[in-house]
């Protein structure tokens, strides 16, 4: 099929000029695979172009549409609906937030409303100004779709929708992390490139919401830094997390070596930690989804995760699904982890669990049907 015949499918991709979130690993894995489409022509939209074409290397059917501004406002009144006109687009994708102008059809990805389920992790100012930006993108949406049952569950409470207008398009795991790997290897890599081993990682934005006070509370209480274990926190701080931030300015002078952030990690050598890590664990009070336990089950290490909002889906977690509100049993089991061999049945049963049930080749086709249908 011609290039002139295919769906023009905008997507606002300015996530990638922005810090690391969730919402990028769902554009970039979507789209790379429909762009694999012959009957789909994707453009993606961005002022950071030359980033962008670094997550879509080897894709085909994209063209990159650069935004004149990194301004929020200029984009949405004036880049998109311009570029929108200029290239004649039919499905326009977005995050949350649509345009002031509607001049094609909007798709709409919702991912959750946590600030409703949890407003005491966010400011009054941020609730007012989100409910209403996002409620208007939920209202004009032609296809609207969400990550997870807890999310659309969330819509249609404080949205007031009926159930059968939001479609469930789940995140996924990308097949990188079920591939075979050398565990000793990835140490050793982590260790020359990183001076860290024996790592018990986090990967998350820095929020109140994402609780890693919780996990360093334990860390030092156990004083897990005294058997040579290093605490490895990934990823940059996007609201103020004052009693996080009181807890490593005041941290003891012997386990200041041990307790380590980075804001900056490439999909490599983050994939690398993944997997010379010892235990992974996943504290977050409030989740819409929640892809990085699944992203280490997937890679065969122990997991603790939260049982809290979405994260609730995870059932087959097990024992180490646990209430972040409760510190002892939470610090019990970070302790049993660290002091017992992994059961390899037991990971390699939850790695087929999630390459069985979170598959963005599903997510992608399921998406891809939602358009054609509408089309029809």
């Amino acid at each position: 099929m011609k290039m002139g015949d295919a769906i023009k499918l905008f997507v606002d991709a300015h996530v990638f000029d922005d810090e690391f979130q969730g919402s990028r690993t769902f554009i970039k894995e979507i789209y790379s695979i429909l762009s694999t489409k012959d009957d789909v022509h994707v453009y993606l939209g961005a002022y950071n172009t030359d980033n962008l074409k670094k997550y879509f290397q080897d894709a085909k059917n994209i063209s990159f549409v650069k935004y004149k501004s990194t301004s929020h406002f200029i984009r949405l009144i004036y880049d998109i609906p311009v570029i929108i006109k200029k290239y004649k687009i039919q499905y326009a994708h977005f995050q949350y937030i649509v345009p002031l102008f509607k001049n094609c059809k909007f798709i709409v990805t919702t991912h959750d409303l946590l600030f409703n389920e949890y407003p005491q992790e966010f400011s009054l100012l941020y609730r007012m100004v989100k409910n209403f930006l996002f409620k208007r993108g939920v209202k004009k949406a032609n296809i609207l779709t969400t990550v997870s049952e807890y999310s659309k569950r969330s819509i249609q409470k404080y949205f007031k929708l009926r159930g059968e207008g939001i479609h469930i398009i789940p995140n996924g795991v990308s097949n990188l992390f079920f591939a075979d790997y050398d565990k000793e290897k990835a140490k050793s890599y982590i260790k020359s490139k990183f001076g860290v081993e024996k790592v018990i990682l986090l990967v998350s934005r820095i929020e109140p919401r994402k609780n890693q006070i919780l996990l360093l509370q334990a860390f030092l209480e156990l004083k897990l830094y005294d058997h040579g274990y290093y605490l490895v926190l990934i990823g940059s701080e996007s609201i103020k997390t004052p009693a996080f931030d009181i807890v490593m300015n005041k941290l003891p002078e012997k386990s200041k070596l041990y307790i380590v952030m980075y804001n900056n990690i490439d999909d490599n050598n983050l994939l690398e930690f993944y997997r010379a890590a010892e235990i992974f664990v996943y504290p977050s009070k409030a989740e819409g989804f929640g892809i990085p336990p699944l992203e280490a089950a997937a890679v065969k290490i122990p997991v603790l995760c939260s049982n809290s909002s979405a994260l609730a889906d995870f059932t087959f977690f097990g024992e180490n699904h646990f209430d972040p509100d409760n510190y002892t049993l939470f610090k019990n089991k970070l302790f049993g982890t660290v002091n017992s061999l992994p059961d390899k049945r037991v990971l390699e049963s939850r790695a087929a669990i999630v390459r069985q049930n979170y598959s963005w080749e599903k997510s992608a086709e399921a998406l891809y049907k939602l358009i054609k249908t509408d089309c029809n």
